[in-house]
């Protein structure tokens, strides 16, 4: 048996960005799959009829949902900012490590600020419903 430590250990390494923005960008590509089932279950509870749909609306209403629906948005938003860095480095820009973290972190900020002006406009309609 080697007495070789693992590498890289995890007691001493450092996440980077890359490496954050990479696993996020998997865990919301997921959880945007499993947000196609929410909306699976609000089309079906239309065409189900007004009770069924009711019950819809009220969970999706609730804060819970309402939750969920945040967390879905800002998924769609991430993925879909960070999908349009990953083309831009398909075509070979980009790669210089200050461009790099620029564009990380510009994923990040409008990520919350697309969920944030989304989720005010909904808000100031009164209703998720």
């Amino acid at each position: 048996m080697s007495s070789r430590p693992l590498s890289p250990h995890l007691q001493i390494y450092r996440p980077q960005l890359t490496s954050i923005l990479s696993i996020t960008h998997r865990t919301t590509g997921i959880f945007l799959s499993a947000g196609i089932l929410a909306l699976t279950y609000w089309l079906i509870s239309v065409a189900a009829g007004e009770s069924t749909h009711a019950t819809a609306r009220a969970w999706l209403g609730s804060l819970p949902g309402q939750l969920l629906l945040i967390g879905w948005s800002f998924s769609f938003y991430f993925h879909l900012c960070n999908g349009i860095r990953h083309l831009f480095w398909d075509v070979g820009m980009g790669f210089e490590l200050k461009t790099v973290y620029a564009s990380g972190y510009t994923v990040v900020v409008a990520s919350v600020v697309m969920t944030a002006l989304t989720w005010s406009y909904v808000l100031s309609q009164g209703s998720v419903q």
